[in-house]
């Protein structure tokens, strides 16, 4: 299979391509998680308008801008959140994630995968313990080194 733009394989599961093999995990985790009942529904792809349609100054016609999530998590208690599966975020993503939360007032999360520390994570998340873990190794070799 062909390799986006990030590197990643594209997946085929249950006949819907995926984006990566991490995306298709992810799909097949909600999957469980609804056939358990502890999610009601979710969705794949949706689509968030962040920024109409709209002609410029010079009278040219500007293409609205989406936000196009990997997936729509709804909860039995009617709770939705907008998920999207995230190696590392570009500077486009960091903004539109912005665009996002302002315009929408829904959680939007970044997951990653670390089979290290168990499984699914907020991004955010994995970059702290990521940064704590380099803090702790510098302190462990100054300590040798002394």
């Amino acid at each position: 299979m062909a390799k986006n733009k990030y590197n990643a394989r594209k997946v085929v599961v249950d006949g819907i391509t995926f984006d990566s093999k991490v995306e298709a995990q992810y799909y097949l985790y909600l999957k469980e998680l609804k056939e358990k009942g502890k999610v009601l529904d979710f969705q794949l792809q949706p689509q968030h308008l962040l920024q109409e349609e709209y002609i410029n100054t010079e009278g040219k016609k500007i293409r609205p801008i989406y936000y196009i999530a990997d997936f729509l998590v709804t909860y039995k208690d009617g709770t939705q959140e907008v998920i999207d599966i995230k190696g590392k975020p570009t500077p486009k993503a960091k903004l539109k994630k912005k665009l996002f939360e302002y315009k929408y007032k829904i959680p939007l999360l970044w997951i990653v995968y670390v089979a290290k520390r168990g499984g699914w994570l907020l991004y955010e998340e994995n970059e702290r313990l990521k940064r704590e873990e380099k803090k702790a190794k510098k302190v462990d070799k100054e300590e040798l080194d002394s």
